[in-house]
């Protein structure tokens, strides 16, 4: 089996995709822009040939890279690179090559906003009110109906970037004067901001989920330099699951991880957000192995290239993120800190400069069963002098 996986190392722990699917026996081709002695040798031994390309972000090159590939192993069975940024670009070569995911049409509905929005309705999963910022007119009758504040954001968009809220006819002025195209407006939703994340199979069954609980929205955190953490639940909220069950079947998820974003206002008032498509963000992924004691790289592979049947899982643990930003005056130091925590520290690490402005810039990762003593050592974490 011929897999192509773009951009192998980065995320950092990204490289572990092509372990674990070297370990499941598939040949594994890298593409990607970093030099090859710059790759951690677990990737480069992981990788039957990596082929370096100078931008990812040109198609043509992208598209000789397969072409080369499929010249050289024969046919191409998986694209992938699990990443936001390369969505459209695993899309279309999927689609040049004739190989099994996402589409460009796919994307069309799980990539932008308004697309998203018109499926949830459609499959009856409610949502935040939204239009598409086409002309000041709409977007006034919009603010009339729905009150201030609304939230501008890029209809195809990754995490906070270009997006910012409006609270008065002055900000609401200023804001159409300089709007560029491509955006939507959004009503604020008031609640608790929590994901249904997972992994599907082939033909769209779940066999992992798990739900998560985040201390505020990206927006809010990037913009306010916030502190940011987010922890895994043990026990899923049952309307929670239901709504998060419905969105993968509406979507049609088929062997790939999901991400999809909920406000809760209260138990019985879910609203989804958006679907991403590929998996959560920053080390959610380790979390989860964190969290099960399992492998959820390895879990991918054995579904890519049908070497497991068992897919059986526990939630043992709730796992954290919790982060802190440079130029804070905490009230632990690092080392005091990790004595004060103890075992509850399963790891801990820094966070990339690409991650950092939505995850901090150092991360630890706190495991216990008990909910109470998770939060008590996030606030041990985040406490200022």
């Amino acid at each position: 089996m011929n897999v192509v996986f773009i951009s192998p190392n980065f995320p950092p722990t990204y490289y572990l995709f092509c372990t674990a699917l070297r370990q499941a026996g598939a040949t594994v081709l890298g593409i990607g822009d970093a030099a090859c002695d710059d790759l951690r040798p677990e990737l480069r031994d992981a990788l039957t040939e990596y082929y370096r390309v100078s931008t990812m972000s040109d198609y043509d090159v992208m598209l000789r890279a397969c072409g080369f590939f499929t010249h050289k192993y024969g046919k191409i069975d998986r694209i992938e690179s699990h990443t936001e940024f390369w969505l459209d670009v695993d899309a279309g070569l999927r689609e040049d090559f004739n190989v099994f995911g996402q589409k460009p049409a796919d994307l069309s509905v799980n990539r932008h906003k308004m697309g998203m929005k018109a499926r949830f309705m459609e499959a009856g999963i409610p949502c935040a009110r939204g239009i598409l910022a086409s002309d000041s007119a709409s977007v006034e009758t919009f603010v009339k109906e729905c009150g201030y504040p609304v939230i501008f954001k890029p209809d195809q968009g990754v995490g906070a970037a270009g997006t910012f809220k409006v609270s008065s006819d002055q900000e609401m002025k200023a804001a159409l004067e300089m709007l560029p195209e491509g955006y939507m407006v959004e009503a604020v939703l008031e609640g608790d901001l929590l994901s249904f994340d997972g992994l599907t199979d082939r033909d769209g069954k779940i066999v992992f989920c798990t739900a998560h609980h985040f201390s505020g929205g990206i927006m809010e955190i990037v913009s306010e330099r916030r502190p940011m953490h987010y922890y895994s639940l043990r026990d899923i909220p049952p309307l929670l699951e239901e709504l998060g069950r419905r969105t993968v079947e509406a979507f049609q998820v088929r062997e790939r991880f999901f991400h999809i974003e909920f406000f809760r206002k209260d138990a019985a008032h879910y609203y989804a957000l958006e679907i991403n498509v590929r998996p959560p963000g920053g080390f959610t992924l380790d979390m989860m192995n964190y969290a099960c004691d399992f492998d959820v790289f390895r879990w991918w592979a054995d579904l890519v290239t049908g070497s497991r049947d068992d897919f059986t899982f526990e939630r043992k643990y709730h796992v954290a993120h919790a982060s802190r930003r440079h130029g804070m005056n905490y009230r632990w130091g690092h080392e005091e800190l990790l004595d004060r925590l103890g075992v509850l520290v399963v790891a801990h690490r820094e966070v990339p400069p690409a991650l950092s402005d939505a995850m901090g810039n150092y991360a630890y990762f706190l495991r216990t069963p008990a909910l109470d003593e998770l939060l008590a050592g996030i606030e041990e974490v985040e406490k200022t002098a």
